[in-house]
């Protein structure tokens, strides 16, 4: 098996130059523009892989092999871009070898379909993920008409629609009264988050609120809340062991929303909130959200999102939306744990920067503004 990487100015003949070479069976890696150096062979890199040629058969052409590339040394400051891109390019190499050669090859040779799995996982979405989706879409136009072509906008918007789960709402409905429940790691923004439903779901709706907080363990914790529930003007309450919040829970039964802060609590911490974790989930009523950084890196997402699935939580609330460029990871871990997202947090205003997750912010974070839609997808109810 071989890596190699062709140069043309047009995919299509990139991916014309690798059948020559290395046969009809070879499969695209993945296409990305030429940067400024190699900009002289072509516009575009096309990756492919497939079985070396016999000796002789090579042709002259404007590929270049990356065990030939390796004779001159990439700058130190590349170094760890080289490596991320190379670990991502074998990710992709991986899943080819696994599918069907006849399933992957209607996506390798296909420009259009290349260019919007490309696109995909360039978002971060998983590779996976990103091969099923384009997959299932019947590509409507010709290899020469792919540039702003409906298949890389609107249907592969409607096909990713398809996989998104919304559910924006606080509470169980087969419970009495309204309990939440948000757990997380630090610094993810559940105090911001909390405070922000208890105006909005809250007072907003002229609903009687208490807030419970078991966050005994970061210093003057509890006194934030304490702050911001007397400015508000609702109930506040410390629970200091996970038996007091069973006792607090009972004398809370005549309020209309209840909101928990739990502690964020580190991975060499998370064995102190087992208790915790188990009173949460022996009342049924309880909704709990876990709530994560959209900033976070995809392997800390995972990691993260397990460590704290001993809460069993119902739904994901993401926060930070502000500060990153892509939420293919947002949606790649929604549907990985098979629960819907609730609702979006950016910035620190109250309670302004915290909106009910809809399709449109999210598929634009992951597809970009441009190829946003005028009509609405429907949401995918949990």
């Amino acid at each position: 098996m071989r890596i190699k990487s062709f140069f043309a100015n047009t995919i299509e003949e990139a991916i014309r130059q690798a059948r020559r070479e290395l046969g009809p069976e070879a499969m695209l890696v993945n296409s990305k523009q030429t940067g400024g150096e190699a900009r002289h062979l072509g516009a575009y890199e096309v990756v492919v892989c497939g079985d070396a040629p016999e000796r002789g058969r090579e042709g002259p052409d404007h590929s270049r092999d990356r065990a030939g590339m390796a004779g001159s040394a990439p700058p130190v400051d590349k170094l760890s871009q080289d490596v991320s891109a190379l670990k991502q390019q074998m990710e992709k190499l991986a899943l080819t070898l696994a599918r069907s050669g006849s399933g992957m090859a209607s996506i390798a040779f296909d420009a259009e379909r290349s260019r919007a799995f490309t696109m995909l996982t360039d978002a971060e979405l998983d590779t996976e993920l990103a091969y099923d989706v384009v997959s299932r879409i019947n590509s409507p136009v010709t290899n020469s008409q792919v540039i702003n072509s409906p298949f890389s906008g609107e249907l592969l918007r409607a096909e990713l629609a398809k996989l998104v789960s919304l559910d924006p709402h606080l509470g169980c409905p087969e419970a009495p009264f309204r309990v939440v429940a948000l757990v997380g790691p630090p610094g993810a923004g559940k105090t911001s988050v909390l405070v922000k439903l208890a105006v909005q779901y809250g007072l907003a709706a002229r609903k009687t609120v208490q807030v419970l907080t078991t966050d005994t363990y970061r210093i003057a914790a509890a006194d934030e809340l304490r702050s911001y529930a007397a400015i508000l003007g609702i109930g506040f309450q410390v629970v200091e062991t996970p038996a007091a919040l069973a006792l607090a829970l009972e004398e809370c039964r005549h309020k209309d929303l209840v909101l928990i802060d739990t502690p964020g609590l580190s991975r060499n911490e998370l064995e102190i909130a087992e208790d915790l974790a188990r009173v949460l989930a022996a009342h049924a009523g309880i909704d709990i959200h876990l709530v994560l950084p959209a900033s976070m890196r995809t392997a800390d997402l995972k990691r993260v999102a397990g460590q704290y699935g001993m809460f069993r939580p119902s739904r994901l609330l993401f926060t930070r939306l502000d500060e990153t460029e892509t939420l293919g990871p947002v949606l790649s871990l929604s549907i990985r744990m098979n629960k819907p997202i609730s609702f979006f947090s950016s910035g620190q205003r109250i309670p302004e920067d915290l909106r009910p997750a809809s399709v449109d912010e999210l598929l634009g974070g992951i597809l970009g503004r441009d190829t946003q839609p005028e009509s609405r997808y429907g949401v995918v109810a949990a």
